[in-house]
């Protein structure tokens, strides 16, 4: 005696037919005669996918005491986790780290924001931006191993030029 539930097929018999019901008269919709395959529905937000971005912020402005300066970037790497390598003078700094985007426009919108939402929680200098880049992953790897793009930020952390 086989236990299984009612209508169930043997094991290795394959995928279960499917019939239909048919609708009432007084259904609007499509006629039960014509098949229609039904695809999964795909929104625009599912086929758009993130993806690295490499960010070097340059910010410059009036002389400030080196103390103050390698502070204010060690606060902001300890706000912002993903920052790779900072490096500063009294009058500039360079910021280098990965951004996660789904196109060169937000990686780049996130990059223009970074230094002033975090001017006043890391008591960073009142520097002005003056230099952004942002390339995506491929882009930057392939300027490493030719040997045009900067180095891999390895050491990673503040450090005078």
């Amino acid at each position: 005696m086989r236990r299984a539930r009612p209508g169930a097929l043997p094991h290795g018999t394959g995928s279960r037919a499917l019939t239909s019901v048919g609708a009432g008269s007084d259904f609007v919709g499509t006629p039960t005669d014509q098949t229609l395959e039904q695809e999964p529905v795909v929104t625009n937000e599912e086929l758009i996918r993130s993806k690295l971005w490499h960010i070097t912020l340059s910010v410059s402005g009036s002389e400030t005491p080196l103390k103050e300066v390698r502070r204010g970037l060690e606060q902001l790497a300890h706000d912002h986790p993903f920052l790779l390598t900072s490096r500063y003078a009294d009058d500039h700094a360079e910021i280098r780290y990965w951004e996660e985007a789904r196109d060169l426009h937000d990686a780049a919108a996130v990059a223009l924001r970074l230094w002033g939402e975090h001017r006043s929680s890391a008591r960073l200098p009142p520097w002005e931006i003056v230099g952004l880049e942002v390339i995506d992953r491929e882009t930057y790897h392939l300027r490493v191993a030719e040997g045009y793009g900067p180095p891999p930020a390895s050491p990673v952390g503040v450090h005078p030029y």
